[in-house]
């Protein structure tokens, strides 16, 4: 049930997150693996509401130019009628960036696939995911965005990336099936599909 609930949250319920839930959450993704045990993962909480605002109204732009790829195609109307994002609605927002000059680890395991630091913070984020679903709260990971604007704008270092910018709250409703599979967009395919051996 845990991970079959562990939806991608749109739309969210008014109420604010305890200080106390979110800062267990944050303790508990950095108790995630990392590559060579380099915690590259660096969170920075949205509280400002004039950022929230820059932020929403660049995800509709960017939502906006992405619809474009289904111009004159049956599902043009469909990808305008999802909604792809609560960042007006949830009660928090948060940016996961990778450190990706991370001195923690000394480099260990990075040699020849740098981009094991990255993986380390998904797998920060997919701790957070499974933790905020045991508290009844759900999260909603924005991709529809431009990453280098998303860095300015949060006046970040240079050499941290952009991975996830999560929408944090507690969902209107729960439910075990993902809205894009609701709407039609997409059905889950069979693991059978996606196993091979060799």
């Amino acid at each position: 049930m845990l991970l079959r609930w562990r939806r991608d949250v749109r739309h969210f319920a008014p109420d604010p997150l305890a200080e106390g839930d979110m800062a267990e959450l944050l303790e508990q993704a950095a108790l995630s693996p990392s590559v060579g045990h380099s915690q590259p993962w660096r969170f920075v909480r949205l509280r400002s509401p004039e950022l929230r605002d820059r932020l929403a109204h660049h995800v509709d732009a960017e939502n906006l130019r992405a619809a474009r790829r289904y111009a004159g195609e049956a599902r043009h109307g469909d990808y305008l009628a999802l909604k792809l994002h609560g960042i007006r609605e949830a009660p928090e927002l948060l940016a996961v960036f990778c450190d990706e000059h991370a001195s923690a680890g000394h480099g260990l395991g990075i040699a020849t696939m740098p981009e094991m630091l990255r993986y380390s913070c998904v797998g920060a984020i997919q701790t957070l995911w499974l933790a905020a679903r045991i508290r009844g709260i759900g999260l909603g990971w924005v991709s529809i965005l431009d990453p280098h604007a998303v860095g300015a704008m949060l006046d970040v270092p240079d050499h941290w990336s952009l991975i996830a910018l999560l929408c944090i709250g507690y969902p209107l409703a729960p439910s075990e099936t993902p809205e894009l599979e609701q709407k039609g967009w997409q059905a889950r395919e069979p693991l059978a599909d996606r196993l091979f051996e060799r």
